[in-house]
């Protein structure tokens, strides 16, 4: 697990520099990266959810794109389109800003529904069909969508079906008095994006996600997780629990995270560590909890507390 820890400690130093004060989110940010899995952050304007984009693409060295939705955007000003070449007298493929390695969708809840399922097979299938031809996608590929939970005039919800295609949903927060000095510091002269230097190659992340793969979970731990979710469905206070999808998730998560400390095993509180970011956006809130304020992160953490924790044997290979 030396790779994945080497790989991920860079990036998270690097993207520090940026974005101060919120090492544990950039440290999600990059479980998401290590899992090849999206990132949907949603918080309020300000806050660094386009900078964390940009200096993450920027720390790998990854091809880099951003995609700000509006109301008027098409599903072809995000996939590309076929233009006829009359030189050539054949159809040419121009792509849209979807083919590159780590795509920013800013303001993804202000598209329509039509174009935000435009983002659909490409995240999941890591592939793109236009005109009946399919395009893979280059490795990396990394969605991180950002959308504002406060300001919902002239927005379109995101479907479940969208929700349920991010791996996790962050929420980076305000910085502390002593942070927004720091930052205040930071960007006297220059923004600290600006000299942000590339730390790992591609081929480094390429390595390490292959090697999170291998990190071993025992059949308590895969029992654990899948209690949760299933707790998930039957919950009073749910009228869709999470999908399976969503304990793909928290599988994978749970790996990334104990290969980030250097171990190649998962304990009960990667999952518990993990559990509100991979699966609170897929649990949809019941009409009756709706009215008494019940959210779906609180409904998470009234699981973790009712699902037994694994015994002692947790960890051991056998």
């Amino acid at each position: 697990m030396t790779i994945v820890q080497a790989v991920a400690e860079r990036i998270i130093e690097n993207v520090s520099q940026v974005i101060i004060g919120k090492r544990n989110e950039i440290r999600l940010t990059v479980v998401g990266l290590l899992c090849q899995g999206h990132i949907l952050i949603e918080d309020v304007p300000g806050v660094g959810k386009t900078m964390m984009a940009r200096a993450l693409a920027r720390s790998i060295g990854a091809n880099f794109s951003r995609i700000q939705f509006t109301p008027d955007m098409l599903p072809s000003d995000v996939t590309g389109v076929s233009v006829f070449n009359q030189r050539t007298r054949e159809f040419e493929f121009r792509p849209g800003p979807i083919m590159s390695q780590i795509v920013l969708t800013d303001e993804i809840n202000r598209a329509t529904p039509k174009t935000q399922a435009a983002l659909l097979e490409a995240m999941e299938e890591r592939q793109l069909t236009v005109d009946g031809v399919t395009y893979p996608m280059d490795d990396p590929f990394l969605v991180i969508a950002t959308q504002n939970p406060i300001e919902y005039e002239g927005t379109f919800p995101l479907p479940e079906a969208q929700l349920d295609r991010f791996m996790l949903r962050i929420r980076l927060g305000y910085p502390t008095p002593q942070e927004e000095i720091a930052m205040l510091d930071s960007q006297q002269y220059q923004h600290p994006l600006e000299g942000l230097q590339q730390v790992v190659t591609v081929e480094d992340l390429l390595n390490a996600q292959n090697a999170v793969r291998s990190v071993y979970l025992n059949h308590d731990i895969k029992n654990y997780i899948v209690n949760l979710v299933t707790t998930s469905r039957q919950h009073p206070d749910v009228y869709l629990g999470a999908s399976p999808r969503g304990a793909l998730a928290l599988y994978h998560a749970a790996q990334a995270r104990a290969a980030i400390v250097g171990r190649d095993y998962v304990i009960p509180d990667d999952v518990k560590a993990l559990a509100e970011v991979t699966l609170a956006h897929r649990i949809i809130v019941g009409p009756n909890a709706r009215i008494k304020d019940v959210s779906s992160s609180s409904i998470v953490h009234s699981i973790l507390n009712t699902v037994p924790i694994p015994g002692a044997t947790v960890g051991a290979r056998f």
